[in-house]
Parts: structure tokens; sequence; C-alpha cells
């Protein structure tokens, strides 16, 4: 019988500095579970699927947390910054609405108070096969049980299914693609600036994790440049109720209309695959033209070209192709 509920021991250790922290994960290694938040890591622990010896909560370390600006016309922001500050911050809301906008979708009011920018973006994943602690091909076996005839694959994706057919979840991903973030992350030995494509990964690269980060390395900011501060933005989330919920399919889009046609665009799903799905060949079509309806509709039926979809998911298909003629054809400045 599997003990829910009930947490198993560990050792927690609470770093007020960075340092002191990379410390504590160079010492235990992969042995060590670093918490923000906490709303996702605890339900790890209370199902007793994740066992860490050592818990690293690094909520207390300031100097992870709040957003300015940049000398180059950016942003940086902390990744211990809360989805409820990113998403009322006048900065954000002024020249990267879409972020914050992705922000205040995520889960309820008392999740996105705790929740964490970062945490939400270099989540796990929620496939129940995988939490519930199966030996899965995520979770170190040989097999995926949301791929069979028999699988509970409602709420998997799309695209780029290697053997495991896991979504990322998270709302502010997309976000983060469409307005080409860069992650930055640390560790004692060094830091990496990481573009969205190599920080968000895939099956291919790596089964068994969503990010590339170390376990030794701390997720400590993310930058968005200023190249698309003020383009015309457009979120919005799919999901069985407005609050709490993951995604059955999100959109982020970033588009910047010069002389009345646009200029260029990033457009981006979430809950499809396994990383934030951007979507060129949407953007291709929409480049050089007027936004319309018309363009828009094309827009949607471009986006799920090469679609895998499973037993249970088809109906991502019509839903994604819907949001991306809307984000197409409702993005505002």
């Amino acid at each position: 019988m599997i003990v829910k509920d009930v947490m198993p021991n560990f050792d927690l250790f609470q770093p007020k500095q960075l340092k002191d922290a990379f410390a504590i994960l160079d010492k235990f290694g992969k042995d060590a579970w670093k918490m923000a938040g906490g709303n996702d890591s605890l339900a790890w622990f209370k199902d007793r699927a994740k066992r860490p010896k050592v818990v690293v909560d690094i909520s207390g370390i300031a100097e992870l947390k709040g957003v300015k600006e940049t000398s180059d016309g950016g942003i940086e922001i902390g990744a211990l910054t809360t989805l409820t500050e990113l998403s009322k911050n006048p900065i954000v809301r002024a020249k990267y609405r879409v972020l914050a906008d992705a922000a205040s979708k995520v889960a309820s009011p008392q999740i996105r108070n705790t929740g964490t920018l970062g945490g939400n973006a270099a989540q796990d994943a929620r496939c129940w096969y995988y939490r519930y602690g199966l030996p899965c091909y995520r979770a170190g076996g040989n097999t995926c049980f949301a791929d069979t005839p028999e699988g509970v694959n409602r709420e998997h994706a799309l695209f780029d299914t290697d053997r495991c057919v896991t979504v990322n979840p998270s709302d502010t991903a997309p976000a983060l693609v469409a307005l080409d973030a860069k992650f930055v992350v640390r560790g004692s030995k060094g830091e990496r600036v990481l573009s969205a494509e190599q920080f968000f990964i895939g099956p291919k690269i790596d089964i068994t994790h969503l990010t590339s980060i170390k376990p030794e390395e701390i997720l400590v900011s993310i930058r968005i440049p200023k190249d698309w501060a003020g383009a015309r933005f457009y979120f919005e989330k799919a999901a069985e109720r407005n609050s709490w919920d993951f995604a059955m399919v999100n959109v982020a889009a970033a588009i910047v209309v010069s002389n009345g046609v646009v200029e260029r665009s990033r457009i981006v799903c979430g809950a499809v695959s396994a990383t934030p799905k951007r979507l060129p060949a949407v953007e291709d079509s929409i480049k050089g033209k007027a936004l319309g309806d018309d363009i828009a509709k094309v827009a949607g039926q471009t986006a799920t070209r090469g679609a895998r979809p499973l037993n249970y998911n088809k109906y991502k298909i019509p839903l994604m192709a819907n949001l991306v003629t809307r984000a197409v054809r409702d993005a505002t400045a």
C-alpha cells in the first residue's frame, strides 16, 4: 500500500544567501531538493513520490526577488518574484503585458501569492502516471503508461512525442518564449545564460527532465530583452476551471506591426509538447501581411500541422487552432 499525505523525513536548510545555498547543493548533490514557493514540492513530498534527504528552501534569498530595468532597455526578473507581484508590476504590465497576463492565469490567488516565476517556469511534469510513482521513462523506467491503447492521455502531448508524451504545464513559459527570454542559471562554478531552446528540453535530449538546470544550479533570474517591449500581445488559457486547473492548451503571442503589416512575431503554445511549442510556420504565414480574420484563420490551420494526437486528446487539435486564430486576430498593443 502507498501511504499518501504523510511526508517522509528530510533535513531542511534555509539559506539567506546564494553562496550558502550553493555550498549545500555542492555537498549533497542529487540528494538535495530545491524549493521556492513550495506548492509543487510539498505535493511531491506528501505523495511520497519524491524522497529527498535534504530540502534547500531558497525562499529567503532576497537577491532573487523583484523586477528591475536593465541598462540595455530590457528588464530582469528575480526567479523568486511571486506571480502576484509579476502580474501587477507596472513595468511588466506597460511593456510586456503578455507575461503579466500569463502570470495572472496561474492557479488560484492563494497559489499566485506564494508561487514564483522561476518555480512556475521550471516545474516538473504533471502526468499522473509519473506523479503517482510508476516506473515510466521519465521516472527512469522503460515504458510510457500514457501512450498505450488503455492509457489515460486526455491532457498529454500532440507534438514531439519520443517515448514520453508528457507536456510542459507552465502558463508563464509560453509567454517567456514569446518574449525571447534568457534564463540565468548559477552555481558555485559559475553562471550560464540560456535561451529558451537551451533551457526547456524535450525527451530527445533528456527524458527525465523538462529543463536543463543541473542539481547543483539555481535559476536566479530571467531577462527580457527590449526587442518586444510594447508589441501587440495576446495570452489565453483554456482549462476546465478558471482557477487551479492546468491548461489543456494555452497560447502566447507577441506581434510587431509596422506600416500596417506584420514585421515579426513569436507565437507559442503550451500544454501540447514537453517544451513550450513555438510555431515558426505560423509566424511565417503572417509575416508581411495585414492582420485580419482570413489571415488569422490560416494561422490557426497552420498551427496544428504535424500533430500526433493520442486516443483521448484529439480535442486539443481544434482547441489549439482556435486559440492561435484568436491570438493572431485579437493581439493588441
